[in-house]
């Protein structure tokens, strides 16, 4: 076994103190925004892009093995189509004004739902493809006004991890289930902890869809669901989309304040309004449920809570950069290129940290946060092998480059929130 020495020194966490994400993610250079782009609309940075290519890949990786279908679709629709969805009448205050085109009005969306539902009515569908699953992780956009915006958690321009089931009332709390155990599995791997689960109702006011049996229907089939899931929650009136009930996964931040990150939903109104259909068994047509879930929710929202959860030390699958290279001087450079090389191969995001940004012992307090440190020193060029230093301030035995990268590489690709694994793989 590998010897291990565990000084005394600060955690990251407790170095790190204020995780705002609008502070922490500027200092980071994850992320920023600039006037002339406009409030609520940030761009990304490359190790914020970074970061989000990692999250969005996991969760194209998690749909396809839970056997989804990804598509693409405009980030416009005729008003027409919006009008059909309910979200004109319900939900106009929130949408971007039409824009004018020859005899048409188009919008900015303010949801993906409706075009997956004109997917799904594009051709002919029998009860055989049940549960059609339909993934995509798109762009809306949202009205918000000026004063309600701030960092990543508020903005006006969003890239939603979003999904539509198509599915027979039989089916759908079965996938409402499914949907819930891949938010745990994702939460997991994200090392994010919910802060309680929130069945989402009607409230008073016309925000909302009358009829009151649809409601009636979906709310007890989401009760089902949660009941049968063993999650404690709470019922809570005024917070459900305006066309069903929703089961919302709050978190929470360092202050307490909630936000909804992660949701399932069932819908018995749009099937409805696009007038949707499969042919079942009995060779007649019959309306399929549709549940929509998110497991992340908006990319900028999972990457705001991420910030904060973490303070920018990221579990290693998600973090920027994952190996720093560390030669002692110029004369290890070519080994630490060739270590960078291997990790690279590997998908492992990896660069060299030479003299040129100052002494060892700075370089190492510079990629605190960077969850390997590969040093490279004379000794260790000489026989191909590197001494690591994890983000935790353990210090490991050198080992062969081959090794250290198979092992890192392994971690990364598992999502693993550990940062070493006595038992690892050998290459």
């Amino acid at each position: 076994m590998l010897a291990v020495t565990r000084p005394s020194v600060p955690s990251v966490r407790e170095e790190t103190t204020m995780h705002d994400h609008r502070r922490l993610g500027r200092e980071l250079e994850l992320f920023d925004t600039d006037p002339l782009i406009g409030a609520g609309l940030p761009y990304w940075l490359p190790d914020g892009a970074a970061l989000r290519h990692a999250l969005e890949e996991y969760v194209r990786t998690a749909e396809r093995l839970a056997g989804y279908r990804h598509v693409y679709s405009p980030v416009l629709g005729k008003r027409e189509l919006y009008e059909i969805s309910g979200h004109w009448s319900h939900y106009s205050d929130d949408m971007f004004p039409p824009m004018e085109l020859g005899s048409e009005q188009v919008v900015l969306r303010p949801s993906l739902c409706p075009h997956h539902a004109v997917i799904y009515r594009s051709r002919s569908r029998s009860y055989r493809e049940l549960p059609l699953r339909m993934a995509e992780l798109g762009g809306m956009y949202r009205s918000e006004l000026s004063g309600v915006l701030g960092g990543l958690t508020r903005v006006r321009a969003i890239q939603l991890n979003d999904a539509h089931i198509f599915c027979t009332l039989d089916q759908a709390a079965g996938e409402a289930r499914a949907a819930l155990d891949m938010i745990r599995r994702a939460y997991e791997a994200l090392g994010v902890r919910p802060a309680r689960f929130r069945l989402s109702l009607p409230g008073p006011g016309g925000k909302y869809v009358a009829e009151p049996e649809m409601w009636q229907r979906s709310t007890a089939l989401l009760t089902e669901v949660l009941d049968a899931s063993g999650l404690p929650y709470e019922a809570a009136e005024g917070e459900a989309a305006f066309y069903g009930p929703k089961i919302d996964v709050q978190v929470a931040d360092a202050a307490g304040r909630e936000s909804t990150l992660s949701t399932v939903q069932v819908d018995f109104h749009q099937p409805r309004q696009f007038d949707l259909h499969y042919v079942g068994a009995d060779g007649a047509k019959h309306r399929p449920v549709m549940v929509h879930r998110s497991i992340i929710g908006s990319v900028e929202r999972a990457v705001a809570h991420l910030i904060e959860q973490h303070g920018g030390a990221f579990p290693a699958w998600l973090s920027p950069v994952q190996v720093v290279v560390l030669p002692v001087s110029d004369a290890e450079l070519p080994a630490a290129e060739a270590l960078v090389a291997r990790c690279a191969a590997l998908g492992l995001r990896a660069e060299v940290s030479g003299r040129e940004r100052g002494s060892l012992g700075a370089r190492i307090r510079e990629a605190r946060l960077v969850p390997y440190q590969a040093v490279i020193g004379a000794a260790e060029a000489a026989d191909e092998r590197v001494a690591l230093r994890l983000r935790d301030g353990r210090r490991l035995d050198p080992l062969p480059a081959e090794e250290a990268s198979a092992r890192i590489g392994a971690l990364v690709a598992a999502h693993s929130t550990a940062l070493w694994d006595e038992d690892g793989p050998m290459p």
